[in-house]
C-alpha cells in the first residue's frame, strides 16, 4: 500500500470524544488505551472526508459506497484512514503567552512513521533522552520567563538549547510558505520528558463545564451540568492514509488513487471534526 503523512491542526478547541466517563469529566476526549495520549479515530476523519467528495466522481472509488442495495456490488474504499496522534500540545507558559510542547516518545513514533510513509527528505535529528523538568529549547525563543527558567503550567523547567532542527521539521510541514507562523512556533517550541509530557497531557487539557437552562425558571436545568474536555486550538497531530488499488470497476493503482484525493482536496482543506460543531468546536486545518 501506498501511505501518506497528514496532519490536522486545530484553529478551535476540539471535541473527539469517548463517551461518558467515570470521572471528573464526563465528557472525555478520546485517548490510546497503553499511552493514554489523546487522538482523533481515524473513522472521525473518514467521515468527515467523505462528506467532502460529495458529488465527487471518486466518492465510492475512494471510500466505498454509503449504502448496500446489492451484496453483489458490495466493495471497500481503497483508502484507509489511520488515527491522528497527539504531536504538539499547547501549553499555558509564563513568559511568550503559549508554548508548543513535544517528547522524545512522541518525535520518535513521528520520525518511523515519516520514514516508512518515504516523506522524509533527510535523517531526521537524533531525539536523546531528556532528564525530568528539563526543557530543550529553540534558539532564540521567548519561553524563558528568566535566565534559563521555563514556567509550564506548573512545571518549572530548566532549559537547554537543542530543538531547533525539530521545530524546523514541523513547522515546515504543517506551515509551509508561512514564514511569520514558522518563525512564532520556533520561538514557543519545546521538547520536555517523556514524564514531563505525560503529566501534561493528562492535566492540561481543555476542561469546560456546560449547562442547560430551564426556560420556564431561567435557572439551571436540575442535573443539567456537565463537564467536557477538548483539545485546545493550535494542537497538532498525525496520522497516515494508506492508498491500496481500488475494488470496483475503474480498476485504479495505489499511486492513482492517492493522486485523486490529493488532487480533489488540495494542499489543506479546512474541516469540522468531532462533535459540538454548533458551538465553534472542531475546526482544524487538514494539511496532506
Amino acid at each position: 500500500m501506498l501511505t501518506h503523512i497528514f496532519h490536522l491542526h486545530a484553529l478551535s478547541a476540539l471535541h473527539v470524544g469517548a463517551g461518558q466517563a467515570l470521572g471528573v469529566v464526563d465528557l472525555p476526549v478520546a485517548r490510546a488505551r497503553a499511552t493514554n495520549l489523546p487522538l482523533v479515530p481515524g473513522s472521525a476523519l473518514k467521515g468527515v472526508l467523505r462528506d467532502e467528495f460529495a458529488g465527487n466522481d471518486w466518492q465510492k472509488t475512494l471510500f466505498g459506497p454509503e449504502t448496500i442495495a446489492e451484496g453483489t456490488v458490495a466493495h471497500a474504499g481503497a483508502l484507509a484512514f489511520g488515527d491522528a496522534h497527539l504531536l504538539i500540545l499547547p501549553v499555558r507558559s509564563l513568559a511568550g503567552i503559549s508554548a508548543f510542547v513535544t517528547c522524545p516518545f512522541v518525535l520518535t513514533r513521528y520520525a518511523e512513521d515519516l520514514r516508512r510513509a518515504g516523506t522524509a527528505a533527510a535523517d531526521p535529528p537524533p531525539i536523546a533522552e531528556i532528564a525530568e523538568q528539563t526543557a530543550l529549547v529553540c534558539d532564540p525563543t521567548c519561553l524563558k520567563a528568566r535566565e534559563n527558567l521555563l514556567i509550564l503550567e506548573d512545571l518549572d523547567l530548566t532549559a537547554s538549547p537543542g530543538a531547533d532542527a525539530w521545530a524546523a521539521i514541523i513547522a515546515e510541514r504543517v506551515h509551509a510558505g508561512n514564514d511569520k507562523w514558522q518563525k512564532m512556533f520556533a520561538q514557543r517550541f519545546a521538547i520536555l520528558s517523556n514524564d514531563d509530557l505525560s503529566f501534561l497531557a493528562d492535566t492540561a487539557t481543555e476542561v469546560r463545564a456546560r449547562i442547560r437552562i430551564d426556560d420556564s425558571r431561567g435557572v439551571v436545568q436540575d442535573g443539567a451540568l456537565w463537564y467536557e474536555e477538548n483539545l485546545p486550538a493550535e494542537t497538532l497531530l498525525w496520522g497516515a492514509i494508506a492508498a491500496g488499488p481500488s475494488r470496483d470497476a475503474s480498476n485504479l493503482q495505489p499511486e492513482a488513487v492517492m493522486s485523486a484525493f490529493r488532487q480533489a482536496l488540495g494542499a489543506e482543506r479546512t474541516l469540522q471534526v468531532g462533535g459540538k460543531a454548533t458551538i465553534g468546536r472542531g475546526l482544524v486545518r487538514l494539511v496532506l
